[in-house]
């Protein structure tokens, strides 16, 4: 598998990851109603899932990760 489509899945993830729960917490404790409770959700999710990318580099291709609560670039295996 290519790290490509390994930065595409890990973003994938990440973002279900945010966004189900997100989803579940604005339907239930606000007054959000149709197109709104998932858009809400979309929303918070998009801004808090870390992000991830393959780069080529001199040393073959790599995959970075940068997230609102880490500061800087992170290198991932």
């Amino acid at each position: 598998m290519s790290k490509k489509v390994k930065a595409f899945l890990y973003n994938f993830l990440g973002f279900v990851v945010i966004y189900l729960p997100t989803l579940y917490i604005v339907g239930e404790f606000t007054h959000l109603n149709g197109f709104w409770i998932p858009m809400t959700a979309f929303m918070v999710a998009l801004l808090l899932a870390p992000k991830f990318q393959a780069i080529k580099t001199h040393n073959g291709e790599k995959i970075y990760m940068k997230w609102l609560f880490i500061n800087g670039v992170k290198e991932i295996k």
